[in-house]
């Protein structure tokens, strides 16, 4: 007898996660010695959801210049938590991009352990949503459960028929009554047949909201931190026709004097922002506000609009030395204070440390990056407090 599936697309993910801010300092340094005394707690870690699209541009955010439409829900990321003016994505290409990201460092060692491997063997329960290009079995890379694109360029279709999925326990065999893992291709049936049912770029917001709330934090799992990576296959390129950019309106836009695609850009930037928004209100009516770290940035940065109607802003060194600047946002309420800008340069290769330092473990001894969490704690770096309202223009 063929097994049933019990779980919708939007409703497998497993993960729980809950944090406290703690005497960082002393529990850090007794992880790192290896010798943790018999009378230190460990506290609840918090959670960490790593959200980057693929080719959102520095100028492309209002909280970074941007005057052409408003992203009110990025902002307020921005306004409570850090804002970067000197982050880089850590390569132009995706791939590199994302292999710095996993390993510390800049080139990544097949043998060596992921970011998301290394969290694991830390406690976390991890999950991986959208592009990934680093193999065609994220699992075993370190990622308990995966919805996306494995194949290059499968994440240009924002209207996709299928996802690759593993799902474990995801699925009862009627014939011995048992819980099986599901692995392969997962067809999106509103999108059969040619149909524009599910427009992807909000699929995976919402993915993103069941996997937090299938798995709350509570005694039945231990309180069990997650480690969530979104890696939203769009805006995708800035240059080319409409076709680039497909949404299923250009509204609120429609009538601006631009080419289609700068409206259905704009138009899918804007529902990105609404998509945070939404993030926002489900962590606070789970009373997670202050339980999970959010980073919001780009792996790619994006081409300019030739349009002059099109205005934006872009720094001068927006590429240099073949590493795009991208926006870089973290919130984290009781942990990070709230209202800051800072200069401090970092990278992908900086966020693995900084990851494995929120859950009180060792970074590798190979890592080129380094942890940037006491800047985001505001105990060093080059960070100014500014006003909400007010743009940092000095790039």
């Amino acid at each position: 007898m063929k097994p049933i599936r019990l779980l919708l697309l939007t409703a497998v993910w497993l993960v729980v996660a809950a944090a406290a801010r703690a005497d960082l300092a002393s529990i850090i340094a007794e992880v790192e010695s290896n010798s943790p005394s018999q009378t230190t707690a460990i506290p609840r870690r918090a959670s960490i959801i790593f959200i980057q699209c693929h080719g959102l541009g520095y100028g492309d955010l209002s909280c970074y210049g941007q005057t052409n439409y408003q992203t009110p829900n990025l902002d307020r990321l921005a306004a409570e938590g850090i804002r970067f003016t000197s982050y880089r994505a850590g390569s132009p290409d995706f791939g590199s991009a994302q292999a710095a990201l996993m390993a510390g460092k800049n080139s990544m060692n097949p043998t060596a352990p992921t970011l998301a491997q290394r969290l694991q063997q830390a406690g976390y329960h991890t999950g991986l949503l959208g592009e990934w290009a680093l193999g065609p079995k994220p699992w075993t890379q370190g990622f308990d459960e995966f919805a996306g694109f494995v194949q290059a360029d499968e994440g240009r279709n924002y209207f996709a028929d299928y996802l690759w999925r593993y799902a474990p326990e995801s699925i009862l065999n009627t014939t011995n009554n048992q819980m099986e893992t599901f692995v392969g291709k997962e067809m999106i049936y509103p999108n059969t047949g040619g149909k524009n049912g599910e427009y992807m770029p909000e699929m995976f917001f919402k993915m993103m909201l069941n996997f937090i709330h299938t798995h709350q934090p509570d005694r039945f799992n231990h309180y069990q931190p997650f480690f969530l990576l979104v890696n939203l296959p769009a805006p995708r390129s800035a240059s080319a026709t409409a076709d680039e950019f497909p949404v299923p309106t250009d509204a609120p836009f429609s009538a601006e004097p631009w080419p289609q695609a700068a409206k259905n850009r704009a138009a899918l930037i804007t529902r990105l922002d609404t998509g945070i928004g939404r993030l926002f209100e489900e962590l606070q009516k789970m009373q997670m506000t202050n339980n999970v770290a959010v980073f919001f940035t780009s792996a790619s940065g994006a081409e300019k609009f030739v349009n002059p109607n099109l205005k934006t802003v872009w720094p001068a060194d927006e590429v240099a030395a073949g590493s795009p600047r991208v926006p870089m946002m973290v919130r984290w309420p009781g942990s990070i204070p709230a209202g800051r800008v800072s200069r401090q340069a970092w990278s992908a290769v900086d966020f693995a440390p900084t990851a494995l330092q929120i859950g009180f473990a060792k970074p590798a001894a190979d890592f080129t990056g380094i942890s940037v969490l006491p800047v985001l704690f505001g105990q060093s770096g080059t960070t100014t407090n500014i006003a909400p309202d007010r743009l940092d223009r000095n790039y």
